[in-house]
């Protein structure tokens, strides 16, 4: 029991030094009070990963800040911790890698590196444009992957604005969303930048609209 126990570790271990998190993140240091609007219940839920042995996928949603990457790597973790093999990318550095591979002659063996894993995390879609060709590429990985294999998948744009990530492209958009969607769970997270929180409370910004009233009365004691 205890040589099993052992080797189910460091099983564990592996998949999550190969999994390529840029940095460790756990569901304990989520701050659901911070984002009162992201279900605690449905979060656990995922961290179960059962949705990854169904191949379905995880779409998260929202400006920058809001802790979208923090959720996608711990769910990720959690998956390794379960032997689940798991890759972490960005959209930006996967595009990179297969456009490479493809200059290179070895696109077919860098593809099988995107789609072979029971899940793969790809961070900040939609945080720079994509050209027609990694648009394509982009459709290929998620292609290969429909009801094979699960994706968690950050953005900043909502769905309505997929178009514009994908040069103006509304087919591609949609046919990209469609396979994401038709098995997946969408969290659309809203708020405030995380990671600004403690600059605001200590005085350093200040919100957009307090800001904007602080110029109002400014404007108005300048016409007194």
């Amino acid at each position: 029991m205890a040589q099993a126990e052992a080797a189910d570790r460091r099983a564990a271990d592996t998949l999550l030094r190969l999994a390529g998190f840029p940095q460790k993140k756990s569901l304990e240091e989520f701050d659901f009070s911070f984002q009162p609007g992201v279900s605690r219940k449905q979060v656990k839920e995922l961290a179960g990963c059962a949705f990854v042995e169904r191949a379905e996928n995880l779409i998260l949603l929202g400006p920058p800040g809001v802790c979208k990457t923090h959720l996608a790597i711990a769910i990720g973790m959690e998956a390794t911790r379960r032997r689940l093999q798991t890759k972490f990318t960005t959209a930006a550095r996967m595009m990179t890698s297969l456009a490479e591979a493809r200059t290179g002659g070895s696109f077919s063996r860098r593809l099988t590196s995107y789609v072979r894993p029971r899940l793969l995390i790809i961070d900040e879609v939609g945080f720079l444009p994509l050209d027609s060709d990694q648009a394509s590429l982009l459709f290929e990985v998620v292609s290969r992957r429909y009801e094979r294999g699960s994706i968690i998948l950050t953005s900043n744009k909502s769905y309505g604005q997929w178009a514009e990530v994908f040069s103006g492209d509304q087919i591609i958009a949609t046919a990209i969303l469609d396979r994401l969607l038709h098995h997946g769970t969408t969290i659309a997270i809203k708020g405030e930048s995380y990671r600004l929180k403690d600059k605001k409370r200590a005085g350093v910004m200040q919100d957009p609209k307090t800001e904007e009233e602080s110029q109002e009365g400014g404007s108005v004691s300048n016409r007194h």
